[in-house]
């Protein structure tokens, strides 16, 4: 059974969430609203620099480039360029679905109070609710701003996209 997790923002966190997902298994989405990732770093000026040295800002599994120099503060274009590499490095661009801006999140299934005792069973199991409940992720397109809405069960080995008038089967 294919276990699926959606991700909001293919910004640093976003991107290491993908990362790690997929090392256990999992077969992600990423929902990004801009066109490329990098989150808040595509939005600020050229002189904005990280407050740290790259020494201590850094994935564990992905140095920087060599010509970043250990003493130095990087600036937002050096960031983008490191965040971009990182998802190439680690094969993370098939999974993130840029242009597309999650607008909602509901679960709809059994009541609050039963939800809540189920939150004692992520322990490691990969059943965050019961089965009874269903997802729906909705999702407006940045480009030509339709939404579409992804339903998925807990435990559906597929997701299926709504857009007005009728479903598609996750390709």
């Amino acid at each position: 059974m294919e276990k699926r997790v959606a991700i909001i923002g293919a910004g640093i966190s976003g991107l290491l969430a993908c990362k790690y997902t997929l090392e256990k298994g999992f077969n992600p989405i990423v929902f990004e609203s801009e066109e490329g990732v990098g989150g808040l770093w595509r939005h600020t000026t050229e002189f904005t620099k990280l407050q740290s040295t790259i020494s201590t800002y850094q994935f564990s599994d992905f140095p920087w480039h060599s010509s970043v120099k250990v003493e130095e503060s990087p600036n937002s274009q050096q960031m983008l360029h490191y965040l971009n590499s990182y998802a190439q490095h680690f094969s993370l661009f098939p999974y993130i679905k840029f242009n597309s801006k999650v607008m909602d999140v509901d679960y709809v299934g059994e009541s609050s109070e039963e939800i809540i005792e189920t939150w004692e069973s992520w322990g490691g199991n990969g059943r965050p609710f019961s089965s009874k409940g269903t997802w729906h992720i909705g999702v407006q397109h940045t480009k030509n701003f339709s939404v579409e809405v992804l339903y998925c069960e807990p435990y559906c080995a597929h997701v299926q996209i709504k857009d007005n008038t009728r479903l598609i089967p996750n390709r």
